[in-house]
């Protein structure tokens, strides 16, 4: 492998372990913000952060494209995935990660019907304007 192979394989091994720790923290935050009951607008982010990872993802037929870009610049087997992760820990995260975001969704899904109908102008709670400018 060249120099320039070497670096830029090192370089998409960095992007992928800073990606794998902000989605892996995205998902984390997601979970604990479903039980916590704060299903407000970071946690949504969040959930869109995992939501989008797991499409491109499951669009690229279960790989990573890291991994397509890896190997084209020479590494042996082409994973980047998780590569500070344990072997069984790597091998099974789609298994580990799915059941733990499926569970974060059911539990802001919980969150947002217990929460009720979306605030109106003509609940008790809310301040209505009035027409005549008081």
């Amino acid at each position: 492998m060249t120099g320039t192979r070497t670096v830029g394989l090192i370089a998409i091994k960095a992007v992928h372990s800073v990606l794998f720790f902000a989605i892996g923290g995205c998902l984390v935050y997601f979970l604990i913000a479903g039980f916590a009951r704060r299903s407000d607008r970071r946690a949504a982010l969040a959930g869109a952060v995992v939501a989008g990872e797991a499409a491109i993802y499951a669009v690229n037929g279960m790989r990573c494209p890291l991994t397509d870009l890896a190997e084209d610049l020479g590494a042996e087997d082409g994973s980047v995935a998780d590569i500070y992760l344990p072997g069984p820990l790597r091998r099974n995260l789609p298994v580990i990660t799915g059941p733990m975001f499926a569970l974060a969704l059911a539990l802001h899904a919980r969150n947002l019907v217990r929460a009720g109908p979306w605030p109106t102008m003509d609940r008790p709670d809310r301040r209505s304007p009035r027409c005549d400018g008081s």
